[in-house]
């Protein structure tokens, strides 16, 4: 197996490159939802989560709202470092299952944040997407219909690009067309294939 770290800061396109990746070849985990799916209702990471936080991050049908979680988190460093031990031991234990019973050769895990959580997988290389502030903002306005100071309060909450590109052995600028990331992560696809190929 060749495992490929994913990363970059959020509406940075991470899932775009993600879903071309599965495109070319390669079988993709994503975080995101493994984080979702350790706090289902019934779920230990729930009740862990409630214990921490109360029941108010409950919607009315017993799921987890996380827009109210992350008014909370966001607003709090001590609050979110509460939150993240708590889930990152149960995505961890899930992901590498997850990863474990991958059937292609090149697995991307896909986690925004690699560098923050000091992600310690046995990663072969590490990608990240990079947009770029302004876009990561507009980005976030429409899709997610955040103001521009939520925007870039999240962005801000998240380390820097430049530290991501210290990380990274591939940087994928989406910062223009479509288009013009979908050959960057072709190049970048045909040097995983050797790279997998090389440490058979």
């Amino acid at each position: 197996m060749y495992l490929v770290g994913l990363t970059g800061g959020i509406a940075s396109g991470k899932s775009y490159v993600a879903s071309l990746l599965g495109e070319l070849g390669a079988s993709t985990v994503d975080a995101d939802q493994v984080a979702r799916e350790v706090v289902v209702p019934g779920s230990t990471g729930l009740v862990q989560v409630v214990g921490a936080f109360g029941f108010e991050i409950l919607s009315p049908s017993g799921e987890l709202d996380r827009a109210k979680l992350g008014e909370i988190v966001f607003a709090d460093p001590e609050k979110r470092i509460e939150l993240e031990n708590i889930l990152h031991p149960l995505i961890k234990a899930r992901t590498t299952q997850l990863i474990s019973e991958q059937p292609s050769e090149i697995v991307v895990y896909a986690v925004p944040l690699l560098v923050e959580a000091n992600v310690d997988y046995p990663f072969d290389t590490i990608i990240t997407v990079e947009a770029g502030v302004e876009n990561q903002v507009s980005r976030l306005m429409t899709s997610r219909h955040m103001s521009e100071s939520e925007a870039k309060a999240r962005i801000e909450a998240q380390t820097t690009s430049v530290e991501r590109v210290a990380r990274a052995n591939y940087v994928i600028d989406s910062s223009g067309p479509k288009d013009q990331t979908r050959l960057q992560v072709v190049e970048v696809w045909r040097q995983l294939l050797e790279a997998a190929k090389a440490k058979r």
